[in-house]
């Protein structure tokens, strides 16, 4: 049997290199291959696994064509990959799930503190020589003890956030699958059960305080948070997003913001990334963060590790660890196409 062959888009954290190249071939671009550079890529047969970032899009036509066996999303979401496109066409798609959740929760509970303690403007004031001494009304912000926080998805790393904010004295809500609904037992929600208060949509965009995003991006979920919906937030609410940039429509953030329809914004995705909508960066009522959500050295490695070991399974035409599709072998093609 021939060595596998891997093409790394980018490249990533060991161990996972190292893994890589302990089980076969790898190629690593010099540069960010262009939309259309991928597509030949994928094409060309000369490669068995697609080791991909999220920035990587595997469309419909890019996977009609593709020569490959899988492709190892270097993420938990994978959006960038059309995955009933993927299925029909037998290419594996697998992610890296369950690893970055604390991080992830913690970067949410940062940009809920942040945001609502004015602290990127409070440390520009510094740095810039404005602070000549204390004074009553300087740089007031939010209270965040005592305040509701609206929870859109109630998965993992909704979860973890609740947990971190309960211990802050935060009143928690969530809808567990916005703008639907669906009834969650007790008996589901564990932990939680009596401390959370499940609502609908309306009502949670309406009562929160901060409201924070933790849905999958899909045709249900894209500009989940709209102008409507930003319309409803109190004019002292908070919107945080560590999820997926388009489930807010940027443009409309932008407009909210600048009139005072709600109070700040702390964001880590971007609906374009890394372009941001005009007027967002100018904007003093937002903190704005690189996409770091699981940007910890011990959580990236993880994730480089799981990432190895999807790819490496699907470069020996076995199930991974973390698929996407399992179902896509059952589609796969007549032997000899990959």
């Amino acid at each position: 049997m021939s060595m596998p062959r891997f093409l790394v888009t980018t490249e990533i954290p060991e161990p996972g290199m190292s893994l890589l190249r302990a089980a076969g071939t790898v190629q690593v671009p010099a540069t960010q291959l262009s939309a259309d550079d991928l597509a030949s890529a994928c094409a060309s047969g000369d490669f068995d696994v697609v080791v991909a970032q999220i920035r990587d899009r595997f469309d419909k036509a890019v996977l009609a064509g593709a020569q490959i066996s899988g492709v190892s999303n270097y993420a938990v979401g994978y959006n960038n990959i059309d995955a009933d496109a993927a299925t029909a066409n037998g290419i594996m798609v697998a992610n890296t799930p369950g690893v970055l959740t604390d991080a992830t929760a913690d970067i949410a509970l940062l940009l809920i503190l942040a945001t609502a303690r004015r602290c990127v403007e409070a440390d520009s004031f510094v740095r810039n020589g404005q602070f000549t001494g204390w004074e009553p009304s300087l740089l007031l912000g939010h209270d965040v003890s005592g305040m509701t926080l609206g929870l859109a998805g109630f998965g993992r790393i909704a979860r973890a956030t609740a947990r971190r904010a309960a211990a802050f004295g935060m009143r928690i809500a969530f809808c567990p699958r916005p703008p639907g609904d669906r009834p969650v037992s007790d008996d589901e929600l564990g932990e939680f059960a009596g401390r959370v208060e499940h609502v609908s949509w309306t009502d949670l965009v309406g009562m929160s305080d901060f409201l924070s995003i933790h849905v999958p991006l899909n045709d249900a979920t894209h500009h989940l948070v709209d102008s409507d919906v930003l319309r409803a937030m109190k004019p002292t609410a908070i919107l945080i997003n560590t999820a997926r940039g388009p489930i807010v429509d940027e443009a409309a953030l932008v407009a909210a913001l600048q009139s005072g329809e709600i109070a700040a914004a702390g964001l880590d995705v971007y609906e374009d990334e890394p372009a941001l909508a005009p007027g967002l960066a100018e904007l003093p009522n937002t903190v704005l963060l690189p996409h770091v959500g699981s940007a910890t050295v011990a959580v990236r490695a993880e994730m480089a590790r799981l990432c190895a070991e999807n790819a490496i399974a699907m470069a020996h035409k076995r199930i991974p660890p973390h698929p996407v599709n399992p179902e896509a072998w059952s589609a796969r093609p007549e032997p000899g196409r990959r």
